[in-house]
């Protein structure tokens, strides 16, 4: 159920993202500066929610997917754009703070955007013909669903975060163990875009099964390859995973008749568990066994997530639901 209106929220959003902001530029305290950044991340994780959702109500069947998929690739893009701005800043020995005026940038246009645009009614607000006349039990394959989303974000962040030092163990430079990781999200968010366009044709949890299969023998190969192939694996993995994440919530928002807002947040926010999990989980194997161990822990994780949305084939609603929206 809607208790807040979504412009609402967005707009009340970027009046939390001026405070963040302004109390990172102001403030020396470190107190102050934990509560800006935690204003920040619960502000972005909100929008993200929002814009997830926005797009699973505009939009079914495979349109869902390449949809995401198109609008996922600004957070890509945005991953190699905003570091660009963070150097050139730095750099000129601007404050570093100013970063993070740059990104409220951004939520200025977000919330001018609120002004123009009509957002679907939920909940209360909703007509009465708009509500679901019933509750929807979501079945297993959201628990499939949600497994997968853990793993995923938790063995792709454990796996880039050590590249560049696993590289630099193999007597790689730090320039280039650095542009590894700019090839991967290159490459990731090229994907997304192409991904947008092929998902159309396919059947989602198939080509999901085959897209986490490949980005699992891709790493692998990444992790037991040569220095010479280290970066065309690292390119064609970021290529074929780009669309993992967004197909599982696109999976895991036609698992109803109805798409939930409750659920695709329940599959974001098991995401993001993972996204919470990455030191906790691969700082002490790296401090035991190296960061070899933690790639080979992340690609075990790719492997649990291609298990997962294999198992997702026998029990997934989604085939009967986009079958009943055609009829």
């Amino acid at each position: 159920m809607e208790i807040v209106p979504l412009k609402t929220q967005l707009r009340f959003g970027f009046i939390l993202m001026i405070l963040a902001v302004a109390g990172l530029m102001l403030s020396h305290s470190l107190a102050l500066f934990s509560a800006a950044m935690f204003v920040l991340g619960l502000v972005s994780g909100i929008t993200m929610s929002i814009g997830t959702f926005l797009i699973t109500q505009l939009y079914e069947g495979r349109q869902r997917g390449s949809r995401l998929l198109f609008t996922d690739s600004f957070f890509s893009m945005a991953g190699m754009v905003f570091p660009m701005v963070a150097a050139f800043l730095l750099a000129r020995s601007i404050e570093w703070y100013w970063v993070y005026a740059c990104i409220g940038l951004v939520y200025l246009a977000i919330f001018i955007l609120t002004f123009g645009c009509k957002f679907p009614a939920l909940g209360k607000h909703a007509q009465h013909s708009q509500a679901p006349a019933a509750k929807e039990k979501w079945g297993i394959g959201v628990l499939f669903l949600a497994v997968a989303a853990l793993c995923y974000i938790l063995g792709q962040l454990g796996f880039i975060s050590w590249v560049p030092e696993y590289a630099k163990g193999l007597g790689m430079s730090l320039n280039d163990a650095g542009a590894l990781v700019s090839d991967f999200w290159m490459s990731y968010m090229f994907g997304m875009w192409a991904f947008s366009f092929i998902l159309r044709f396919f059947d989602l949890q198939r080509i999901l099964t085959v897209l986490a299969g490949m980005a699992t023998v891709l790493m692998y190969l990444f992790i037991t390859g040569t220095q010479a192939h280290m970066p065309w694996f690292i390119l064609t993995l970021g290529f074929f995973s780009s669309a993992i994440y967004t197909s599982i919530i696109t999976l895991g928002s036609q698992q109803t008749k109805v798409a939930s807002p409750k659920l695709v947040n329940f599959i974001l926010t098991c995401g993001t568990i993972g996204t919470m999990l990455t030191f906790v989980v691969t700082g002490p194997i790296v401090a035991y066994s190296g960061p070899q161990a933690a790639l080979l822990t992340a690609n075990g994780l790719y492997a649990v997530v291609f298990v997962m949305c294999f198992a997702l084939g026998f029990v997934s609603r989604h085939r009967q639901h986009s079958a009943s929206a055609a009829h």
